[in-house]
């Protein structure tokens, strides 16, 4: 019996508009205890920090859209040799495509993010004791409700009563996990919105599963 922690990353924006970027990604990575990977991150970023690597990067933590290429060729690296194959699930959202009924951040947020930890958790390995959703902090009270709803709707009707689960909200730089889950999901939602698949090539092995939420049809309401 183990714990399952999920790490969730989100990318693009709630605009609809034209204005608004094209698609909307969500990214869960699924991960276990002991966190080996996290040793070798807080190694590399020390190592930046005294001058053992060049050039020098006073880092505090990772984030992906931040870091130079330099930093970032060396943590997707990281990621593809060290992070557990398959541990990766995302779910596309191409925005125009999404009813106006459904466009509002507290009903869009939870069917998305319900859709992800639905597949998630039917894809888990048994045995499960525990389940730990992390999630970077969300400063806006309506989409913090919208998180909470989905996740326990969705936890509610997949878990067996007997299996406890925790809903976190965290800081990104207090977590490794968090840090890995935004690099991942970059990598998937810069091959969707701009087509480069540089990134996502070198850590695909890892991704269970894209699932193109809209990906029949020309226009859904929901």
């Amino acid at each position: 019996m183990s714990t399952l922690y999920i790490f969730l990353d989100e990318g693009g924006n709630l605009d609809f508009s034209n204005a608004g970027t094209e698609y909307f990604t969500l990214t869960g990575v699924s991960m276990f205890r002991p966190f080996k990977l996290h040793t070798k991150l807080d190694t590399y970023k020390y190592d930046l920090i005294e001058k053992l690597i060049k050039p020098r990067i006073e880092m505090e933590f990772f984030h992906c859209a931040d870091d130079n290429g330099y930093v970032r060729k060396k943590m997707f690296n990281l990621l593809s040799i060290e992070l557990q194959e398959n541990s990766v699930d995302s779910v596309i959202v191409k925005k125009r495509k999404t009813g106006t009924a459904l466009q509002s951040p507290e009903k869009f947020y939870p069917k998305m993010l319900g859709y992800l930890l639905r597949y998630i958790l039917e894809n888990a390995p048994t045995g499960i004791s525990e389940l730990v959703i992390i999630t970077d902090t969300i400063p806006v009270n309506k989409k913090r409700r919208a998180v909470e709803k989905a996740l326990k709707l969705v936890l509610s009707a997949m878990l067996p009563s007997t299996t406890p689960y925790k809903i976190m909200h965290h800081a990104s730089r207090s977590h490794y996990g968090l840090q890995i889950a935004d690099y991942l999901n970059w990598a998937v939602f810069r091959k969707w919105e701009r087509g480069d698949s540089v990134a996502y090539d070198q850590i695909k092995k890892l991704v269970r599963s894209e699932f193109d939420i809209f990906k029949t049809g020309t226009r859904n309401y929901y």
